[in-house]
């Protein structure tokens, strides 16, 4: 997870991740309008949670997180659809990708 410039950024928001459809990896961008808890957070399509990708205090700025297609325990990801969710200060913003295997 890397922090990239510091402009202003006025709201929370979270890019279409890229390559999208993507095998092995992808990139996920996000920008966060102030310091704030920030869980990044990848499920499956029936709500299921595959993968955390950043669950840590944040200054303000843009970052991005990779996503390598494996589950927490390590073990490839089927391929399909999956949502990733940001969630910071309260806030909620989620996007769709698609794995290729």
């Amino acid at each position: 997870d890397t922090g990239v410039g510091d402009d202003t950024i006025s709201r929370l928001a979270l890019q279409q991740n890229s390559p999208n459809p993507f095998s092995p990896s992808t990139t996920i961008a996000y920008s966060v309008p102030r310091s704030a808890r920030v869980e990044l957070k990848v499920y499956g399509v029936g709500g299921r949670l595959v993968r955390t990708l950043v669950d840590q205090e944040k200054a303000p700025g843009r970052y991005s997180a990779t996503w390598d297609g494996r589950n927490e325990a390590g073990g490839e990801a089927a391929a399909g659809i999956y949502f990733y969710r940001l969630l910071a200060d309260g806030e909620e913003l989620a996007r769709k990708m698609i794995l290729l295997r």
